[in-house]
């Protein structure tokens, strides 16, 4: 029995199921989730309709992250799926889908940092320079920040930094998650 996007299946309003009155069709195809997880690199590429293409991301660990603040996008390491709104079990399962809240490697943006303000993240004592918890992510090598790619769709992860109140806010909900 395959997926479908159709409605015959379900049942009147009433409760009574609905007589079958034709087979599936194409066009009305659904497909299993990418369900897509941190690794090696490897995309899957599905013909859909009107002959177009999707990229499915099987296994991806590298991403484009901005940091809106900065003005700056750096490409980085995914290491770990660490909240996700929609799931615990995608969150447990390490599944990359958009809106996930990912950690990743903060090297690139450390060396920009240094590159560009010429001091070192760990000794900057004005807080308008550099949030406290920026400065505390850089120094443990790590930032937060969310997905806004689809990668079961389109074959790669994107996303921003979390900053401000929306750092704060996701601060909260994963100290609440492991503790």
């Amino acid at each position: 029995m395959g997926i479908s996007h159709s409605s015959r299946h379900k049942r009147r309003k009433t409760g009574g199921k609905k007589p079958l009155v034709r087979k599936k069709r194409k066009y009305e195809l659904g497909r299993q989730s990418a369900g897509t997880k941190i690794g090696d690199k490897k995309i899957k590429v599905v013909r859909v309709r009107g002959g177009n293409k999707k990229y499915r991301a099987i296994r991806i660990d590298k991403g484009n992250f901005v940091w809106k603040s900065e003005a700056i996008a750096r490409k980085t390491t995914i290491s770990d799926v660490v909240y996700n709104a929609t799931s615990n079990e995608l969150m447990r399962t390490k599944t990359l889908v958009k809106s996930a809240i990912v950690q990743i490697d903060a090297m690139p943006f450390k060396a920009w940092w240094e590159n560009h303000y010429g001091e070192k993240a760990e000794d900057i004592a004005d807080e308008k320079k550099l949030a406290a918890v920026h400065k505390f992510q850089m120094g443990h090598g790590y930032m937060y920040a969310r997905i806004t790619t689809r990668p079961g769709q389109t074959g790669f992860c994107d996303g921003y930094v979390l900053e401000g109140d929306e750092l704060d806010f996701y601060l909260k909900k994963i100290k609440s998650k492991h503790h």
